[in-house]
């Protein structure tokens, strides 16, 4: 058995289909089928249930590729410490966050890294939470940035800054800016764009208007905070923003419900066990170090 068996098998597995996984690993179809039937030979045991319109593992596959994974992961580690240079003088990161932070985090701490690593190069991902720290257990990126909570297991966290939100409003709206703070009780009447029930803050606002027994005017949802300030700047409409993305944009007025709500603590996600290179090392000493900064207001 050779390396590329196992990642084939993989591709299958992960694609349910000859055609596709061939595609992705840029091989022929017939190329990828012989070597699937190579790798069983040499096992002992079929590995794939061909007979449906999907290819699926078969029980044997399903305890093999479980194993395989593992081994892919350890392998693909292998070669980053290999390739890791202790200077910084080249590499690559994988880092992945949630919308709400990419909109104000990002750009600092990408800068301030850059200055400092410029031959590091950066693969930037924005996702949910949920699938961050699932990316992190399968080695799919190195580090993640969310909030503090109940965390996958194999998934550590490091504080970096506390978040605060507010209801936020445009020019056009008629609390502007005359209104500092408003009430709870009176949020219903006040139609709301808000971020879609896929993500960390929605469902972190949605609790918010829970625990004091608010059903909410929502009237757009959408998976886009560069959407949602637009439908505010532009209208009379408000929404729930970090205090970090409303002091950067011209023409937002935040609002502080009364009772305000909880701020929370936004945190570095790593792998708890396992190799961990220089570059994702040095980006969280950059993280530690900057994050509060912009945290507060965009620098």
């Amino acid at each position: 058995m050779e390396l590329r068996h196992l990642r084939y098998l993989l591709a299958v597995a992960d694609h349910g289909n000859f055609t596709r996984a061939a595609e992705a690993l840029h091989v022929s179809q017939p190329t990828l089928s012989q070597q699937i039937k190579q790798l069983e030979r040499e096992v002992g045991a079929t590995l794939l249930d061909r007979s449906g319109r999907t290819v699926r593992l078969t029980d044997a596959g399903e305890a093999y590729a479980r194993h395989g994974r593992l081994a892919i992961q350890g392998l693909d580690a292998a070669q980053r410490a290999v390739h890791d240079v202790h200077d910084l003088s080249r590499g690559h990161l994988r880092i992945a966050m949630t919308p709400t932070i990419t909109a104000y985090l990002i750009g600092p701490l990408v800068r301030q890294f850059h200055a400092q690593h410029p031959g590091v190069t950066l693969t930037v991902i924005e996702t949910t939470q949920d699938l961050i720290e699932a990316d992190l257990l399968a080695d799919r990126i190195d580090l993640g940035i969310a909030f503090a909570g109940q965390h996958t297991a194999g998934v550590a966290a490091s504080a970096l800054f506390t978040e605060t939100l507010s209801l936020v409003v445009g020019t056009a709206h008629p609390h502007h800016p005359q209104v500092a703070t408003f009430a709870i009780e009176d949020l219903p009447t006040q139609p709301l764009a808000l971020l879609s029930r896929d993500f960390a803050t929605r469902n972190y606002i949605d609790a918010y208007f829970a625990a004091h027994d608010v059903t909410p005017r929502i009237v757009i949802e959408a998976n886009s905070i560069s959407a949602l300030i637009e439908f505010v700047r532009l209208g009379t409409l408000a929404t729930v923003l970090p205090d970090a993305i409303t002091q950067a944009q011209a023409g937002l007025h935040p609002i502080l419900p009364d009772p305000p709500l909880p701020s929370r603590e936004v945190v570095l996600l790593h792998r708890a066990a396992g190799y961990q290179s220089v570059a994702a090392r040095a980006f969280g000493e950059t993280a530690v170090r900057y994050a509060p900064q912009a945290g507060r207001t965009i620098q």
